[in-house]
C-alpha cells in the first residue's frame, strides 16, 4: 500500500493560476498513491463540489471531503477507486480547521485501515495539544490505523532549527510556550506517549524538513519537519519506505514537501 501526505497550499490555486495545482497533479500521479491525504483543500467544497470532481477525474481516485467551515481549509482523503469503504467522518468542532475520517478495506490487510488527514492548528501548542487528544484513539494497538498531515509541531527526534531569529516573532510564537528557548515537542510526544509509530522517525528520515520549499524561503517557516505520519504498532511493523518528495516539481508546487510511504501488504 502507498500513501502520499501533502499541503498542497490553497489547492495549488493562486490568483488567477493554477499552475501549481497543475503540478500537483503530475506529481500524484507518478507517484501512483492507494490512499491521498490532503490538506488545504481550499475550495473544494464549492460549486457543487466542482473542484473535487475534476480532481478525482484527474488522478483517477475516489475523494472523501472534511469540510473547514470556520477556515476554508478543507482536508481530503483520496483512494483508489476499487476500495470498500467502511466509514467516512469529519470533525470541525473539535479542530481549528478539520479532521477527516475514512476506515477503507485496503487488500492484503486482514483489517480495515483507519485514514486521517489532519491539519492541526497554527495559532499555538496548548491549541494542538488538546485537538491532538481528540487522535488518541486511533493508537489502539489491535487496530490497523495511519494519522498524517500538517502537525505545525517540532519532533522529539529532531534537531532544534539553528536560525529561528530569522522569523519573525509573530510566526515563531507559534512553536514556543513563554520564553522557552526551545521550540516545544509536546504535541509529537503526546501522540507517541499513547503509542502512535513516527514513521519518519523510524525510516531515518528525521531532521529532513517538509517546509519550507525551495519557492517559499521566505515565508513563515524555518525548515523544520512539520509534516507526519504517526501509525499505529500493527501497521508500522509493515513500514517498507518512506521518503519526503523534493523535486523540481515539488519546489514550486507548495511550501510543504510531501510524504511518501510504502507498507507491506501481510503475509509479504
Amino acid at each position: 500500500m502507498k500513501a502520499l501526505s501533502w499541503n498542497t497550499l490553497f489547492a495549488g490555486i493562486d490568483t488567477g493560476s493554477t499552475k501549481r495545482r497543475e503540478l500537483q497533479i503530475e506529481v500524484v500521479n507518478a507517484l501512483k498513491p492507494d490512499i491521498f491525504l490532503m490538506q488545504e483543500a481550499k475550495g473544494f467544497e464549492l460549486n457543487g463540489q466542482k473542484l473535487l470532481f475534476e480532481t478525482e477525474d484527474a488522478i483517477n481516485m475516489r475523494g472523501f471531503l472534511g469540510r473547514a467551515i470556520h477556515t476554508g481549509q478543507n482536508t481530503l482523503i483520496f483512494i483508489n477507486p476499487s476500495y470498500k469503504v467502511h466509514a467516512f467522518d469529519y470533525d470541525n468542532i473539535h479542530f481549528h480547521h478539520v479532521a477527516t475520517f475514512l476506515t477503507v478495506v485496503v487488500p492484503g490487510f486482514s483489517l480495515p485501515i483507519q485514514f486521517a488527514s489532519v491539519h492541526l492548528s497554527p495559532v499555538g501548542v496548548e491549541i494542538r495539544r488538546r485537538e491532538a487528544a481528540y487522535l488518541m484513539q486511533l493508537a489502539d494497538p489491535a487496530k490497523l490505523s495511519l494519522i498524517t498531515g500538517d502537525f505545525n509541531s517540532l519532533s522529539p527526534h529532531d534537531n532544534e532549527p539553528e536560525n529561528w531569529e530569522t522569523l519573525s516573532l509573530h510566526y515563531r510564537s507559534r512553536y514556543f510556550e513563554g520564553f522557552e528557548k526551545k521550540a516545544d515537542r509536546s504535541v509529537l510526544e503526546k501522540f507517541e506517549a499513547a503509542g502512535f509509530i513516527d514513521c519518519g522517525h523510524q525510516a531515518n528520515t528525521t531532521n529532513q524538513n517538509t517546509v519550507p520549499t525551495k519557492s517559499y524561503l521566505n515565508a513563515e517557516f524555518v525548515p523544520f519537519r512539520c509534516d507526519y505520519a504517526l501509525a499505529s504498532n500493527m501497521l508500522a511493523k509493515r513500514l517498507k519506505n518512506f521518503d519526503v518528495i523534493k523535486t523540481d516539481k515539488t519546489d514550486l508546487a507548495s511550501d510543504h514537501y510531501p510524504i511518501f510511504m510504502e507498507f507491506d501488504s501481510e503475509g509479504t
